[in-house]
């Protein structure tokens, strides 16, 4: 179907979406949707993290301390994983730019806000030796995913990372952006996500206390980097300078993580075999 095709087809699509990215505005201050998902995201599962905390006698305030190190992780993981894969030349010219966080959220990418808390988590396992480090990321692993979600819901109110154009009877056409239907590429891992959520909360449940260390983050890696993979199919290409290879940038970031968690999980059941 080429795009005028798809140009004529956009009265036909079932969503038309021109949501405003600015959910209230407060005098100067302005609320908007990306913002509230990350703020979900974290205050959610502190929630649940609080719960999985109390429930197996850790305090607290070492919740809080875990907090701190997992929003500075996640951010600035984020933020520079934006620029590092997705705009390497603009960061050389502008390096500045990564911490002008103050002009709003938009730039920041998944695969470094995973990376960054996993290596903030390693250096607060260092100082908490009755919290190691694959027991830290099991913990996580669940409320992550749901954060995943929420953000994802926020790019979607923001009319970001965007689907490419189709002609499924659930097409969105993104108003603020033109007028082609498109994949609703958000709401596909914004669900990928929260089902994923289930699922870990549900194994965490089943087998807690006796959880093998590192298999909720290996199904982590596994589920929402294979999702992303597959998902990706169905997405805009961010990074201009891989426009013209076979896997998006998002692509090629997955695989290794997906990797990771299937030896993570390999290496789990391993050790509940031993037991």
């Amino acid at each position: 179907m080429g795009i005028e095709s798809f140009a004529a087809a956009s009265a036909l699509a079932r969503i038309y979406w021109d949501v405003a990215p600015i959910l209230v505005r407060v005098g100067p201050l302005a609320v908007r949707w990306y913002g509230l998902g990350w703020f979900l995201a974290f205050a959610v599962g502190y929630l649940i993290v609080q719960r999985m905390y109390r429930q197996e006698g850790k305090s607290d305030a070492d919740l809080d301390r875990l907090l701190l190190y997992m929003v500075g992780g996640a951010i600035i993981g984020a933020r520079l994983g934006h620029f590092l894969f997705y705009r390497p030349g603009y960061m050389l010219e502008h390096p500045l730019e990564v911490i002008a966080i103050w002009r709003g959220w938009r730039g920041l990418a998944s695969h470094g806000g995973a990376l960054g808390i996993m290596i903030a988590f390693y250096f607060y396992s260092r100082r908490r030796p009755d919290q190691p480090y694959l027991w830290l990321l099991d913990r996580v692993a669940a409320p992550t995913a749901l954060g995943g979600c929420f953000i994802r819901l926020g790019n979607l109110m923001n009319s970001e990372i965007l689907g490419v154009p189709t002609d499924v009877p659930w097409a969105f056409v993104f108003a603020r952006v033109d007028s082609l239907p498109r994949h609703p590429a958000q709401l596909y891992e914004a669900s990928a996500y929260f089902l994923i959520f289930l699922l870990l909360l549900g194994v965490y449940r089943k087998l807690r206390p006796n959880i093998p260390h590192g298999l909720l983050a290996g199904l982590f890696l596994v589920t929402v980097f294979g999702a992303r993979f597959l998902i990706e199919f169905v997405k805009e290409r961010h990074a201009a300078y891989a426009v013209a290879l076979p896997l998006s940038v998002g692509q090629m970031l997955s695989i290794p993580l997906v990797l990771i968690g299937a030896v993570l999980v390999g290496r789990a059941l391993l050790e509940a075999r031993r037991e």
